[in-house]
C-alpha cells in the first residue's frame, strides 16, 4: 500500500500574499483556512505553506528568528491548529516549510554566538579566520550578492552566509544543531503537520576544508547576483555527499507520524538527484531546473526524461514557485506561454512523484509589472541589476474588488496591480474551458488514472526531438512541444483522450496513428 502522498498533487501557498483575513495588508493563516473550500474544489491533496515563523523579514520569512513561534502578521499557534483541523477534515494535508541551512541573525542562538568565541552557541554557526590578506576565508559568494562571509569585528572572525548577512549558516557538523532540529520536527508533527518542505536541502554541509570554488566563466556584471553566483562551480559550498546523512536521521524522526520530507535541492548534475531519495532519506526532491528555464523544449524534455529514468517516484515536479518568474511568462508570455505551461504541467502529471502547483498557476497568471520603488525583494533592493522575485509574489486574485479580494480595505504589503476579471478565480470558475477549469480537470484525471503514478514507466525510444511519449500501464502521455503538429503511432488497441491540454480533444477515441497539435499534451487511457 502506498503512502498518503502516492498520487497526490500539492499546492504551494505564500501566506503573506494569499488571503488577508484580518485586513492588515498581510496574508495570514486564517485567510488560508477561509479559502480551503476553493482548494478542496480545485482538487489538491496537500498544501505547502511557505514560512510563517517569527522573523524580522529581511528575506520575507526565510530568516527565522524562532522556529516554534508564528509571526504575528500571520496569526498564532491557535490559528495553525484551526487550519490543520479544517484542512484535514477536507482530506487536505498540511506541509510546512522548514529552513535548516540558516537562521535569522536575530535568532537567540546567533545573538548568543556573538557574545564570544567561548559561548556554547558559537559552534552553532560557521566561523573562520580571515585569509592572509585580511579578507574573506575563501571565494564563496552569496546567492543574494557579495561574498558569503561577513566579518564579526569583535572577534575578528567571519561568519558564513550563503544568502544575506542577516541569515547566518548553521554548522551541521555540531551534534547540538542536529538535536535542535530533531526537536523542531517533532514539535510541528505533534501540532498536526503532515510533512516538511526543506529549504536549501542541498546546502547544509560544507566542504570540511572550505576550499575555493572553481570559477567557470568571467563575471561581466558584478551587480547581478545571479550572474556572479552562476559563474562558479559550487563544488564546495553546496551538494556535499555527507548532506544525505542528515535526512536519513530526519526520516527516522518523522516516520512515526507518517510525515513526508520534501527537499528543495538543486544538485550539480541530474545523476546526483537520486542520491537524496535513495534508501531512507528524503521521500521526494523538487526538481527545480524547469523553474529557471526559458523556452527550450528539447533541453527541457531531455532533462525531464533523464530525471524520471533516474528516480520515478522520488521527484516533486514543478514549473512554478515563489522564487522564479511564472512559467506563462518564462515560456513566452501571452496565450502562447499559457498553453506551453499547461502542456508541460500535464506531462509532469504522468511522471510519477508528487507534482505541485504554485498559487495562481492554475489561473494561467503571468508575472505582474511592478515599479522599481515598490520592490521588496533584497535581490533587487540590494543590487543595482538584481532581478528579484516580487513579480511572482503579488497577491492572489480572487475577484475584482479591492486588492483583487486579497484584503477588504488594506493595501497589500507588496503593491499589486489590479488584475482584470478574466485573471481572477471568480472570472474563471464558471467558464468551462478556462485555465482554472483545465487545471482542475487535469488534477481529476490524474486522480482517476492510478497507472499514471503506480505503473512502471516505459519511454518510447524513437527519436522524437521536441516531443516525448511515455506509457504507464493502461495510460499514455504524449507531449509535443514543437511548433508543428506531430503524428504518433499508438500501441495496439483503442485509446481515449482523457485530457487534452488545449481542451479540444477530451473524450475522443483513437486507434493507430494520432495527430498531436503543436505545444500540447495528451493523456490517453485504454478504452
Amino acid at each position: 500500500m502506498g503512502r498518503w502522498w502516492s498520487g497526490a498533487v500539492g499546492y504551494e501557498i505564500y501566506p503573506r500574499s494569499f488571503a488577508d483575513a484580518n485586513d492588515d495588508g498581510y496574508g495570514d493563516l486564517e485567510g488560508v483556512r477561509q479559502r480551503l473550500p476553493y482548494l478542496e474544489w480545485l482538487g489538491v491533496d496537500a498544501i505547502w505553506l511557505a514560512p510563517f515563523y517569527e522573523s524580522p523579514g529581511f528575506d520575507h520569512g526565510y530568516d527565522v528568528a524562532d522556529y516554534r513561534v508564528i509571526n504575528a502578521i500571520h496569526g498564532d499557534l491557535s490559528d495553525f491548529d484551526r487550519l490543520v483541523e479544517d484542512a484535514q477534515s477536507r482530506n487536505i494535508r498540511v506541509i510546512v516549510d522548514v529552513v535548516p541551512n540558516h537562521t535569522s541573525a536575530q535568532h537567540r542562538w546567533f545573538k548568543e554566538a556573538l557574545d564570544g568565541t567561548d559561548n556554547p552557541y558559537r559552534d552553532y554557526y560557521i566561523w573562520k579566520d580571515p585569509a592572509p590578506d585580511g579578507g574573506p576565508p575563501n571565494n564563496w559568494v552569496s546567492h543574494f550578492g557579495g561574498p558569503a562571509w561577513t566579518l564579526d569585528e569583535s572577534s575578528g572572525q567571519y561568519w558564513c552566509h550563503l544568502f544575506l548577512p542577516e541569515q547566518p549558516d548553521l554548522n551541521w557538523t555540531n551534534p547540538a544543531v542536529r538535536d535542535e532540529f530533531d526537536a523542531i520536527l517533532r514539535f510541528w508533527c505533534d501540532k498536526g503537520a503532515d510533512g516538511f518542505r526543506i529549504d536549501v536541502a542541498h546546502g547544509l554541509m560544507k566542504d570540511p576544508e572550505f576550499r575555493d570554488n572553481p570559477q567557470r566563466v568571467p563575471i561581466v556584471d558584478p551587480e547581478n547576483p545571479a550572474e556572479v553566483f552562476n559563474a562558479f562551480d559550487h563544488l564546495h559550498d553546496l551538494d556535499q555527499d555527507a548532506t544525505t546523512d542528515i535526512y536519513r536521521r530526519w526520516n527516522k524522526v518523522v516516520e512515526p507520524y507518517d510525515a513526508i520530507l520534501i527537499g528543495e535541492s538543486n544538485p550539480r548534475s541530474i545523476d546526483r538527484v537520486a542520491r537524496y531519495v535513495e534508501g531512507d532519506g528524503l521521500h521526494t526532491i523538487f526538481y527545480l531546473e524547469p523553474v529557471w528555464m526559458t523556452w527550450k523544449p528539447i533541453e527541457l524534455l531531455d532533462n525531464l526524461e533523464a530525471v524520471n529514468r533516474s528516480s520515478d517516484v522520488g521527484v516533486s515536479w514543478v514549473i512554478d514557485n515563489h522564487d522564479a518568474s511564472r512559467s506563462a511568462t518564462l515560456f513566452g508570455g501571452g496565450e502562447v506561454g499559457q498553453h506551453r505551461s499547461l502542456a508541460v504541467m500535464t506531462f509532469m502529471c504522468a511522471l510519477g512523484g508528487f507534482p505541485f502547483l504554485w498559487q495562481g498557476q492554475e489561473l494561467g497568471l503571468h508575472d505582474a509589472t511592478l515599479k522599481k520603488e515598490d520592490l521588496e525583494d533584497p535581490i533587487s533592493t540590494r543590487n543595482e541589476h538584481g532581478v528579484g522575485r516580487d513579480t511572482t509574489r503579488t497577491v492572489m486574485p480572487w475577484d475584482t474588488t479591492h486588492a483583487n479580494g486579497f484584503s477588504a480595505t488594506a493595501e497589500p504589503w507588496l503593491p499589486s496591480p489590479q488584475r482584470p476579471m478574466e485573471e481572477t478565480v471568480e472570472g474563471q470558475r464558471d467558464a468551462p474551458n478556462s485555465w482554472l477549469n483545465r487545471h482542475r480537470r487535469l488534477l481529476a484525471v490524474r486522480k482517476s488514472l492510478p497507472d499514471l503514478w503506480q505503473a512502471e514507466p516505459q519511454w518510447f525510444d524513437a527519436p522524437l526531438g521536441d516531443a516525448r511519449a511515455l506509457q504507464r500501464g493502461q495510460t499514455i502521455a504524449i507531449t509535443n512541444l514543437g511548433v508543428n503538429p506531430m503524428q504518433f503511432e499508438l500501441p495496439d488497441g483503442a485509446w481515449t483522450i482523457k485530457f487534452d491540454s488545449r481542451g479540444d480533444g477530451d473524450g475522443s477515441d483513437h486507434t493507430g496513428i494520432i495527430t498531436v497539435p503543436a505545444e500540447s499534451t495528451y493523456i490517453l487511457s485504454v478504452r
